[in-house]
């Protein structure tokens, strides 16, 4: 890739456009996560993908991807503790799935978002 610059009150300035090209749909949850844990935590790594124009792809494929985690990480959890099955239970099937969500969810972002 070769960068252009531009002449701005004195000053050479590189042409470089942020963010999604026309038309895609907006970052997710962990698409945006996974932004800030690079901005904070990565920032060589956040601007190479910047300046290399790959960052937004790079932040869906990790979106999609922590997404696909999640469901097979809820679907095992499920399958180790399925949750109560009575009609009556559900506020206790609704506590069991929260927890389960949870417990994915923080398997997820250690594996997917902040690896």
């Amino acid at each position: 890739m070769e960068l252009t610059y531009t002449l701005r009150g004195g000053y050479y300035l590189p042409d470089i456009t942020l963010g999604d090209p026309p038309g895609a749909p907006p970052l997710g949850q962990y698409g945006r996560m996974r932004r800030a844990y690079l901005r904070e935590h990565r920032p060589i790594l956040y601007g190479r993908l910047l300046l290399g124009e790959r960052l937004f792809p790079h932040l869906r494929e990790v979106q999609a991807a922590a997404h696909e985690r999640l469901d097979a990480i809820m679907k095992d959890i499920l399958t180790l503790r399925p949750p109560p099955d009575k009609p009556a239970a559900g506020p206790v099937r609704a506590g069991h799935m929260a927890e389960a969500r949870r417990v994915a969810e923080q398997a997820m972002l250690k594996e997917v978002i902040y690896a």
